[in-house]
């Protein structure tokens, strides 16, 4: 595959991480057993996971003023991210993400910071980002006009946009219009739609979004795997792997991550989606979102091997 040039638009936050045997009940204190602080951020991670693959990418976003702030600039620029387009805020705090990891689950409260400061003016005064791009890559953890402004320069220059609707909410029309790939969850896709995606009723959602505006719909099902629902109406399931599970903080963000580098590199969008399914199988493996993250030689090693065992 060709190294492409991935522009990825959104969050940067600090995730604490705290390791307990189980989640506590209201009101209820528990002695937990670690903690971490971890960069992360929903577009700091898929812009670490395309540079861990080999893209070249450049992160577009806020920081706060305090040391957190520096160490995520610092973070990325350790994995390979161009992070001149991230904007250091003025007296703000930098994004968190509380996390707490029980047996290998999570459960996440996101508190933004800079991240809500990031405006349509600081994606306009980066436009020349978007000319040489190959994919843009976007996420909702910025305010959504933000992201709306990144995918209209996107498609003022003809470059694929790949929208991954996290934290859900309702999207303008324009946005979802603009938008070439839109890559929900099951739950993410029921609340788009308004409709029932539990068992294989989430298919019929899929159509459903795709009719609102996006090109194809690409669902992530967690141990299922992945789907994809194009424009014409064909639909492929990607299995998952089967692999033992430490964290899957960032699994999403690394499939994404992983997709945006498959197309960019000029994969189709079969080939795209198994090998996004497979970075994220070995991402979950590791603890911690960026530090789980693998190269292109550990999925194509890996994809190689289960192909093996498969045969």
């Amino acid at each position: 595959m060709r190294q492409p040039n991935i522009v990825v638009v959104g969050s940067l936050n600090m995730d604490i991480v705290v390791k307990a045997e189980r989640a506590p009940e209201m009101g209820e204190t528990l002695l937990g057993q670690e903690v971490h602080f971890i960069p992360g951020g929903k577009g700091a991670n898929q812009a670490v996971a395309a540079a861990r693959l080999g893209a070249n990418v450049f992160m577009l976003g806020a920081v706060g003023d305090d040391a957190f702030g520096l160490e995520l600039r610092q973070s990325l620029e350790q994995n390979g991210v161009n992070a001149a387009a991230v904007r250091i805020a003025a007296g703000e705090s930098s994004g968190i993400a509380s996390i707490l990891l029980v047996q290998g689950d999570n459960q996440i409260v996101v508190v933004p910071g800079a991240n809500a400061s990031c405006t349509p003016e600081d994606v306009y005064i980066h436009e020349e980002l978007f000319a040489q791009a190959d994919v843009v890559l976007l996420q909702l953890e910025i305010p959504v006009e933000s992201a709306a402004a990144a995918a209209e320069l996107a498609h003022k220059y003809g470059k694929a946009v790949i929208l991954n609707p996290a934290p859900a909410q309702s999207l303008p029309e324009k946005l979802l219009e603009n938008t070439d790939y839109i890559t929900p969850n099951r739950s993410e896709l029921g609340l788009l739609t308004g409709l029932e995606v539990s068992g294989a009723a989430w298919k019929s959602a899929a159509e459903q979004l795709v009719r609102m505006g996006p090109g194809q719909a690409v669902v992530t099902l967690g141990s299922e795997g992945a789907a994809y629902m194009t424009g014409a109406g064909t639909m492929e399931k990607k299995s998952a792997y089967r692999v033992s599970a430490v964290d899957t903080t960032g699994a999403g963000d690394t499939f994404n991550g992983g997709l945006a580098y498959a197309l960019g590199s000029g994969a189709g969008l079969g080939e795209a989606v198994s090998f996004a399914v497979a970075a994220s199988a070995l991402s979950v493996t590791k603890l911690g979102a960026q530090t789980g993250m693998p190269t292109y030689e550990e999925v194509m090693k890996f994809m190689h091997k289960e192909k093996e065992v498969i045969e």
